[in-house]
C-alpha cells in the first residue's frame, strides 16, 4: 500500500479527532504521520523511502502524509516548527513495534537520511 495523503478532516476521522477526544487511542494498525511540504529538500529525499516502507510494513503500519502548507491547522495543533516531522501513533502498544522503529531508523541511516529534527511518539 502506498502512503496516504491526509487532510485535516481525514486526520480527524482516521487518526485522531483532537476536537472531541482528549486521550489518544490507537484503533487497529499503528500509524506514522509524515508532516512535510512540497518544497522541502529533505522531504524529497525521504518520500521514496516512506513509499518503500509502506509496502514493506503493509497491514502492520499505515503511513500517512500531511502537507503542512495546505493543512496549517494540523501543524499548529501539534506545534510543528520544522519539517519534515514524523508522528508515530500507537507504535509502542505492542512490543514488536520497537523492532519496526529500529528497522525504519536503519533504513534511513543506510540512505544517509538524518533530516528529522522531531520524532513525536503518541500512544495510549
Amino acid at each position: 500500500m502506498a502512503t496516504i495523503q491526509l487532510t485535516t478532516k481525514d486526520f480527524k476521522e482516521k487518526v485522531f479527532n483532537y476536537e472531541t477526544e482528549k486521550d489518544w487511542k490507537c484503533e487497529g494498525v499503528p500509524a506514522c504521520v509524515e508532516v512535510y511540504a512540497d518544497w522541502c529538500g529533505p522531504w524529497k529525499m525521504v518520500a521514496p523511502i516512506l513509499e518503500e516502507l509502506s509496502k514493506e510494513f503493509e497491514n502492520r503500519l499505515v503511513i500517512y502524509k500531511v502537507n503542512t502548507d495546505r493543512e496549517q491547522e494540523l501543524s499548529s495543533v501539534f506545534g510543528i516548527q520544522s519539517i519534515p516531522t514524523m508522528l508515530f501513533i500507537g507504535l509502542f502498544m505492542r512490543l514488536s513495534w520497537s523492532k519496526t522503529l529500529t528497522n525504519i531508523k536503519l533504513i534511513m541511516a543506510k540512505k544517509s537520511i538524518f533530516t528529522y529534527d522531531i520524532l513525536i511518539f503518541l500512544h495510549s
